[in-house]
């Protein structure tokens, strides 16, 4: 009897741990790839840069989807022209756990609900030439200097 029950317990657990909302959270970058993709169900895919105060940054570009159950025409259209025109954009998601087992909603599992123009012109004023633009920070360098190493001579 007990090994009867075992199956039907795991697929319980299993089916019980999916989650809609693993995680939620934001990014900020450029988008470098934004295209309908996939050989069963299309669906949105796309690739955020991730930057850090108009830095580049080491961290893997971050891939999301547009949830084929909920897409958002409005969504889709803002991502596109951010990808075209090189907008710096900040990108609200959700994360699920389990939900998305055939990659029928997307790709990943990682799925976009609110997207947000930060600049339209980011790289634009790190190439002005105008004497009247002064005292405009563009970004910090940290320099750090070791007193402690000897030199030979």
């Amino acid at each position: 009897m007990k090994k009867r029950i075992l199956p039907f317990m795991a697929i319980f657990i299993l089916a019980a741990s999916c989650t809609e909302n693993y995680s939620n959270g934001e990014r900020i970058g450029l988008i470098t790839q934004f295209s309908r993709t996939g050989i069963f169900w299309k669906s949105w895919e796309g690739e955020l840069h991730v930057t850090q105060t108009g830095m580049n940054s080491t961290m893997k570009d971050f891939e999301f989807s547009i949830d084929n159950d909920h897409e958002d025409a409005a969504i889709v259209n803002q991502i596109d022209s951010a990808a075209q025109h090189g907008w710096k954009v900040k990108l609200t998601y959700h994360q699920t756990f389990g939900k998305n087992w055939f990659g029928n909603r997307g790709e990943t599992s990682h799925f976009i609900t609110k997207v947000e123009v930060l600049d339209k012109k980011p790289i634009a004023g790190l190439f002005k030439k105008d004497s009247s633009d002064h005292g405009h920070i563009i970004d910090t360098v940290y320099l750090i200097i070791d007193h402690t190493s000897k030199v030979k001579k």
